[in-house]
């Protein structure tokens, strides 16, 4: 009887994790992840800022059901590359013309990391086409495997394979010389 209780405890965890209402708790857990796809794919942080809350605000509102936690996640994956997607080609990114002179004044702010390693290699993932950065950032920040990848993505597994040898290479021969040849 212990057993029953103990393993009916822990479906009822497991339903509970996935109820649609608890908005906040779906932030706390993949904050880091929606907040990282969206700076990859966007050029500053205010745009990030922007993808992460449209992602979180979607969810809220149309409260998908999720049949599992590899489902949500890939709700959340699949909604914050189309955000950053839908966000870089609007016509007001399109169609702007700064006002100054001094173009630097008119740029949004650069995201920052703690090293000189670490600016490096974001700024050479953020080059890559978003096809590349999107399976890049998955399979190795997010540690995703490349079923689920291809799952997030709605590729086959072979096109995310493809996608990180190439995403690799083109990588690699952004960042030969200078720091990360010594």
């Amino acid at each position: 009887m212990g057993a029953n209780a103990q393993q009916a405890g822990s479906a009822a965890a497991s339903v509970a994790a996935l109820d649609p209402l608890d908005a906040h708790g779906v932030v706390v857990r993949y904050e880091r992840m929606v907040y990282g796809i969206a700076l990859s794919h966007t050029q500053c942080r205010g745009d990030a800022d922007d993808v992460f809350q449209e992602v979180f605000l979607a969810y809220h509102r149309r409260q998908p059901a999720c049949r599992s936690e590899e489902h949500r996640k890939a709700w959340l994956i699949t909604t914050a590359l189309n955000c950053a997607r839908q966000l870089a080609g609007s016509s007001w990114r399109t169609r702007i013309v700064p006002l100054t002179a001094d173009v630097r004044d008119s740029t949004p702010q650069q995201f920052e990391f703690a090293t000189l390693e670490q600016n490096m290699l974001f700024a050479a993932l953020r080059a890559l086409p978003p096809s590349y950065r999107a399976v890049l950032y998955l399979f190795y920040f997010e540690d995703l495997p490349i079923a689920q990848v291809a799952e997030a993505l709605d590729l086959s597994a072979a096109t995310v394979k493809m996608r990180l040898s190439r995403g690799r290479r083109l990588m690699r021969d952004r960042l030969t010389g200078g720091v990360f040849d010594e």
